[in-house]
Order: structure tokens, then C-alpha cells, then sequence
């Protein structure tokens, strides 16, 4: 079932579409990430769906119920902000509360504050949020002893503590070190799929995005580019934006005829019931493969990542090529090696 519905939505200022007629769906229960670069329209996105942005032209349905009316306090909605946004001068139970009152305060109801020492519903729904973002007993600690990672914890259970029908997050991770980001988001994932929370989150990094969504959902100049899951949308891409954006760069143009595509690289394999004509297609890095005879190539560069080394190759002819090799084979730079292509790795994009 629909929970939120986008239909049509722009945002402008001035002469400028921020927002350009954009529909988009999203189920109870999932988790849809919207990726782009910066000035995509991805967070305007999102606070058009919180009601801190007015829209140009659409609609905005929870429900089914139209949202043009309904004050952000009303709209059921969680937010939580790349930046955390907590209260310096109160401790963690006090943040994590404030969702409380602002839940209670939409219902038109008063919430007690939070009493050291005393016990109630309130603080017992504080204590089962902390515990459920693995900080128990947290409670009476000061914001200004967490660290980054501990304060975006407390900065979810306070979204989380009005139980709202849909969460969205703003760039959850962005001020993370990698490590840190790569943890929080396999903990998140597991703890959206217990809780069946719905999730509309927005990133700039296709790492998070990728791993934390059920849809991914491409944004590039205020338009969706592409939307599917996660394995679609990398195997996939619908255009030559979206496969540069996720960091493929072995794109050229090509004559497809049949089963073969002529590039300036030769003629490379294409899947079969490929477009056929002028096209642009992608090789993706893993389809470049090191081979006993094939294209020549000087090898410009090599770089270690953990489980294979990524290469950059200098062809006699067109574009550099990126290409990825294990550990023992990896040749050094300033070698002469030959590459042959998998038609697997493989795409003909479709046109713009």
C-alpha cells in the first residue's frame, strides 16, 4: 500500500526548477534512498514531503490525504538532519524526549519534562529508544561527551520517539568518517527492517544509498533519472548521467550492429537485443579483464582496494579505460598489457 505520493511536484525560485514535476511513490515499510549529486533537488525534495517548502505545482499525499493544508506538526513525520541537531545544554534523555512533546504537542496534550531519578511512561520509552539504537543507559549523559557516531544515535531515537508513519532522513551519515558510516548503516538497515519503519532518505553517497535502500531513486537537475532497486540500478543505469554519477567512467560512443559494438577501443560484445545505431555504451571497470592478446594498453596507474586493484589504461586509441584485476596479477605501472571485454559488464545505455 501507498503510503506517500508525489504527484507532479515542482519547486521554483524564480526562473529556476529546483523541483521539476516529479512523481514518486513509496510503500509502507520501505526504505527509498534518493541519490544525487549536489543541486540535484533532492533535499528540497524532502522538505517539500516535511512541509518546510511550499510547491510550485502537485501534490503531496500520506495516505492518501492531501498535505497542502496540513501544518508540519500534523504531517506524522520524522526528521533528522545531517547535523544532528540536538540541544547542547541538555543531556540525552531530555533530547531524545523533546520528540515526545512534539508529538504530544500536535495531540494538543502536555508532556511532564523529564525528572532525574523519577520513572513514567516518557522515561521508560526514552530508555527502550536508547536501547534500541545501542546506547542503554545513556540517558543522563551530556551531548557534549558523545561522539559523532553516538550523537547521530541519539539524534534518531529522538525522530524515532513519536513513533512517526514515515522517516526521513537528510543526509543521516554525511559527517562520519567511512568506517563509522559503513557500520551505522548495515545497523540501520536491520533496525528499519524490525521496527517496518518507512524510510525516505536522501545522499550524495551511492556506498550508503546502496546498501541502506529497498528503491534507489537518481536525481539530476531536479528530475528523477532513474529509480529501481539497488542491483537495477548498478546493472543497469538508465543513462549516461546516472552510470557517470555512480563512478563509471568507460563510456564511448559506438555503432551497434547485431551482437558488436564498434568504439574506438574495437569492436566490443554487446548483450543480445541491444539497441542498434549510433549509441553510447558502458564497460563496466570488472569487464575490462587482462588477457593474452587484445586491445594494447599502457597501464598509467594502480590502486589497492582490499579485495582487487583498480587500474587506469592508456589504449593506442579513444578515452582511457578504467579496469580492476586480483592482487597477484596486478602489473605495474609503466606496463604494456592486452585487455579483451566480458559482454556481461557490458551496457548500451539508453538515449537522454
Amino acid at each position: 500500500m501507498t503510503l506517500l505520493e508525489l504527484a507532479g511536484v515542482s519547486v521554483r525560485f524564480g526562473e529556476r526548477a529546483v523541483v521539476d514535476r516529479v512523481d514518486l511513490r513509496v510503500a509502507e515499510h520501505e526504505i527509498v534512498c534518493v541519490l544525487g549529486p549536489s543541486g540535484s533537488g533532492k533535499s528540497t525534495l524532502l522538505r517539500v514531503v516535511a512541509g518546510l517548502q511550499p510547491v510550485s505545482a502537485g501534490r503531496v499525499l500520506l495516505g492518501g490525504a492531501d498535505q497542502a493544508r496540513v501544518p508540519v506538526h500534523r504531517r506524522g513525520v520524522g526528521l533528522m538532519f545531517q547535523d544532528h541537531q540536538l540541544f547542547p545544554h541538555r543531556d540525552v534523555g531530555e533530547n531524545v524526549a523533546f520528540g515526545l512533546r512534539m508529538q504530544d504537542a500536535a495531540a494538543g496534550l502536555r508532556l511532564p519534562g523529564l525528572r532525574r531519578g523519577s520513572r513514567g511512561p516518557a522515561q521508560d520509552r526514552v530508555a527502550e529508544l536508547l536501547e534500541l539504537v545501542g546506547l542503554p543507559g545513556a540517558g543522563q549523559r551530556p551531548v557534549s561527551s558523545l561522539s559523532g557516531g553516538e550523537q547521530q544515535r541519539v539524534a534518531l531515537a529522538r525522530a524515532l520517539a513519536p513513533s512517526p508513519r514515515l522517516l526521513m532522513l537528510d543526509e543521516p551519515l554525511g559527517q562520519l568518517d567511512r568506517g563509522l558510516r559503513e557500520r551505522l548503516v548495515v545497523e540501520l538497515r536491520g533496525l528499519f527492517s524490525r521496527l517496518g519503519t518507512t524510510v525516505l532518505a536522501v545522499t550524495h553517497d551511492q556506498g550508503e544509498a546502496f546498501a541502506l535502500a529497498d528503491r534507489v531513486v537518481v536525481m539530476g537537475e531536479g528530475r528523477i533519472a532513474q529509480a529501481g532497486t539497488p542491483l537495477e540500478v548498478w546493472k543497469r543505469p538508465a543513462s549516461e548521467f546516472v552510470a557517470r554519477f555512480l563512478g563509471f567512467e568507460n563510456v564511448v560512443p559506438a555503432t551497434v550492429s547485431g551482437r558488436v559494438a564498434a568504439t574506438a577501443w574495437g569492436g566490443l560484445p554487446v548483450p543480445e537485443g541491444s539497441p542498434e545505431g549510433e549509441q553510447r555504451v558502458l564497460v563496466r571497470p570488472a569487464g575490462v579483464v587482462l588477457a593474452a592478446a587484445g586491445l594494447g594498453c599502457e597501464v598509467l596507474s594502480r590502486t589497492f582496494r582490499g579485495t582487487h586493484v583498480a587500474l587506469r589504461l592508456r589504449p593506442g586509441a579513444g578515452p582511457d579505460l578504467e579496469a580492476e584485476c586480483g592482487l597477484a596479477a596486478a602489473p605495474a605501472v609503466g606496463d604494456r598489457v592486452a585487455v579483451a571485454f566480458t559482454p556481461s559488464e557490458v551496457v548500451v545505455l539508453p538515449e537522454a
